[in-house]
């Protein structure tokens, strides 16, 4: 079964519109969605939690199309997380034990020493990164099937980070339970996902599973004359320095005779970017 489906969804703006989206993500699985600011992830987010009407297209979930009924099933955490503001984490735990049929006290209370959440303090006392995992906490503590999480590592230092990346890996060891996320580091997206999605100006540039990427693409650094004697379907883009020319290319395409380097996700991503413009 597949956590997700999205099947030429389409959203038009004035000056911006999300166009024919179709992606999958397989159950058990996380992928990651890739793009600058105003490419589209939030947009995608937001019609697969039913935030934001979609002009066309099918999603869904589990097989199902998306619905309200589906909340008890998906752990979500947005840029802002949405907690009121004078709560503190007794009164969040009591918020959210009438929301969610599921919800596990014992969970979030575990996650709240986890975290090193305080007590007693308002919400509104917290760092960026505070409530950031006071959001995560939530998300994980209602017994979801889905995560569907974006930015979620925004405003964490290093180490906390990598603390999310450790709880997110944790969640998937159930191969019933999927991650949808979003995020502007794509490091943490390249130790943390199986499926990797480039989105640019509305549309979907790329998904593919990433040790696939990874094995797919790659980086030469050669002359001038050296890249003429390339097929031209081998190169997906080139630059030229003062050093030679740089391009980005199908591993499987290149004579043996060209030292082929590994491209990591972001570089992928810039490269490819950079070329569309």
């Amino acid at each position: 079964m597949n956590a997700i489906e999205i099947r030429n969804l389409t959203k038009m703006y004035k000056g911006f519109s999300l166009t024919d989206l179709s992606l999958t993500l397989p159950e058990g699985c996380i992928m990651g969605l890739i793009g600058e600011n105003g490419a589209g992830k939030s947009t995608t987010i937001k019609s697969i939690l039913g935030i934001v009407r979609p002009d066309r297209g099918e999603i869904k979930i589990f097989g199902e199309p998306a619905n309200n009924k589906q909340k008890n099933d998906i752990g979500v955490v947005l840029d802002e997380v949405g907690i009121p503001e004078l709560f503190n984490i007794h009164e969040v735990n009591a918020v959210m034990k009438n929301s969610f049929t599921n919800w596990s006290e014992g969970t979030f209370f575990d996650y709240m020493k986890r975290f090193k959440l305080p007590e007693k303090k308002k919400f509104k006392t917290f760092s960026k990164g505070m409530k950031m995992k006071m959001g995560i906490a939530v998300a994980l503590s209602h017994n979801a099937k889905l995560l569907i999480l974006d930015e979620p590592t925004s405003g964490l230092d290093p180490v906390a980070r990598d603390e999310i990346v450790e709880i997110l890996n944790e969640f998937t060891r159930d191969e019933s339970h999927s991650i949808l996320i979003s995020s502007h580091v794509v490091s943490d997206l390249e130790k943390l996902c199986d499926y990797i999605a480039f989105m640019h100006n509305g549309r979907l540039m790329l998904c593919e599973e990433k040790d696939r990427l990874l094995e797919q693409y790659g980086f030469i650094n050669t002359t001038e004359e050296g890249i003429k004697e390339l097929d031209s379907s081998a190169i997906i883009g080139k630059k030229i320095t003062n050093w030679g020319v740089e391009a980005l290319v199908y591993r499987d395409k290149i004579p043996h005779s060209f030292k082929v380097q590994p491209v990591t996700i972001e570089e992928l991503f810039v490269f490819m970017v950079k070329e569309e413009k």
